[in-house]
């Protein structure tokens, strides 16, 4: 099986890589930085990084993709004079842009496997249910993404490819802060387990990383 993890340069990405690496699984992973090894080029806000990054995998068959790159740049904004237009513009590139960019440059890459799967990382801020509040950027746009699997989820399951959306947890990273509940660890290996799990009876689950479906 060949996977490939976007953002797998730290936290729950790099943690997936070192995951499959260990399972004896090939798998890629991309960063902002040139190539190195088994980590590629890629600014998922820029379409000509995706394009190259597709030509560079021109020959090759990916069985899983993880879209995990994202940021999460407006913790500290204040209603009334932060959340600068340039932030939203920023956001929704790299969480929901990018993300579709990605799919839609590997779909040659995905076609090729026997049953492709996409697992795209969201957050329980997404959910409508959950909602006490700031961070509208970060939440807008995980609720986007999600809005987004839901739908390729339709579109591509009868092309047999399947897909997942996933909240990885509140995760001790640089995002999450060390006030989390779970390591990186323990975060990966439950994703990687759902994405094991995944299939085209599944498709378009919202789940949480310890396997509970989440609501919308």
């Amino acid at each position: 099986m060949t996977t490939l993890i976007t953002g797998a340069n730290r936290g729950i990405g790099k943690a997936m890589v070192d995951g499959y690496t260990a399972q004896g699984e090939k798998v890629f992973g991309t960063h902002r930085a040139p190539d190195v090894g088994q980590m590629l080029a890629l600014d998922v806000t820029d379409p000509a990084s995706q394009r190259a990054l597709s030509d560079r995998l021109a020959g090759e068959t990916i069985d899983l993709l993880v879209c995990n790159a994202g940021v999460y740049l407006d913790k500290s904004q204040d209603l009334t004079v932060g959340y600068p237009a340039e932030m939203w513009a920023q956001s929704f590139a790299a969480n929901v842009t990018g993300v579709f960019q990605t799919i839609q440059n590997l779909l040659p890459q995905l076609h090729r496997a026997q049953n492709a799967k996409i697992a795209i990382i969201s957050s329980q801020m997404a959910s409508h249910t959950r909602a006490p509040g700031g961070s509208y950027i970060y939440r807008a746009s995980k609720a986007a993404v999600l809005n987004l699997g839901r739908n390729l989820a339709s579109d591509l399951k009868p092309q047999g490819i399947a897909v997942g959306i996933y909240h990885p947890g509140w995760v001790r990273t640089d995002m999450g802060t060390d006030s989390a509940e779970i390591s990186v660890t323990e975060s990966a290996a439950g994703l990687m387990e759902r994405f094991a799990a995944l299939d085209l009876d599944s498709t378009g689950c919202f789940e949480t990383w310890d396997g509970r479906a989440h609501a919308y």
